[in-house]
């Protein structure tokens, strides 16, 4: 009786490796097969990337038409200031950490369990650079694994300083206007390396919804989180002995 029971436990753990243990390492396997090449972005800049092809495909499913103001500059040309601001806004912890932003992301999870879908991400500006060089916009779990495997990569080939490099220069600030230079041309009407501590503060302000929001066209919203940058900033700018 003992060994039927032992058997029949045997058999089921089986059929759970196959069912569940050989399903998820095809998966790995075709991640591993899709995964980028990230390494060459150590010397390369991205000629397209992800997000601004979807915004694309959005605009020309809906009938109209979008500019791509997109100027690379390299990171020396970005005001340290809108380098500051950024990291103060989107990622605190930014060169401390390894790509993940632990209790970020507890805080996320639990907002999100909360709330019963998947809406606050916890991303840290890698994370972030994953998803718009190569991911769509859907809120999923398997999309979410991805990225994860992705922004390990880009911590483990790229410095720190290219991937802020990178990302200012991909990011969305507002309607077909991608990267710093852009964004400085398009609301300060200035290059990205003449902005001012409160420019950056005001363009960092807009980053988490870039289409909505407009520094020339403050709203309250908008005005509350710049003055929480801008007060990050100064902190900041405090404890490390550099004016703004």
């Amino acid at each position: 009786m003992r060994k039927s029971t032992s058997r029949r436990r045997t058999r089921l753990i089986l059929v759970l490796i196959l069912c569940i243990g050989l399903p998820l390492a095809a998966l790995g396997f075709l991640w591993l097969l899709t995964m980028p090449d990230v390494s060459s972005l150590q010397t390369t800049n991205p000629i397209a990337t992800a997000l601004i092809e979807t915004r694309q495909a959005q605009a020309k499913r809906e009938g109209r038409s979008i500019g791509r103001h997109w100027i690379w500059v390299p990171l020396s040309r970005i005001s340290p200031a809108l380098r500051q601001a950024v990291v103060a806004a989107e990622d605190a912890a930014f060169f401390t950490h390894e790509g993940f932003d632990w209790e970020g992301m507890k805080d996320a999870a639990m907002y999100d369990l909360e709330k019963g879908e998947l809406k606050r991400g916890g991303s840290t500006i890698t994370q972030q650079l994953a998803k718009n060089l190569y991911l769509s916009s859907e809120r999923s779990l398997l999309r979410k694994a991805h990225e994860a495997l992705i922004t390990r990569s880009l911590e483990h080939h790229l410095s720190k300083d290219r991937i802020l490099e990178l990302y200012l220069n991909v990011a969305e600030w507002g309607d077909g206007v991608y990267g710093a230079e852009a964004a400085a041309r398009h609301h300060f009407k200035k290059p990205a390396r003449d902005l001012t501590p409160e420019e950056a503060a005001w363009l960092a302000a807009i980053l988490p919804s870039p289409r909505r929001y407009d520094p020339i066209r403050k709203t309250t919203a908008l005005a509350r989180r710049y003055e929480r940058i801008l007060r990050r900033m100064n902190r900041i700018s405090t404890q490390s002995g550099t004016p703004l």
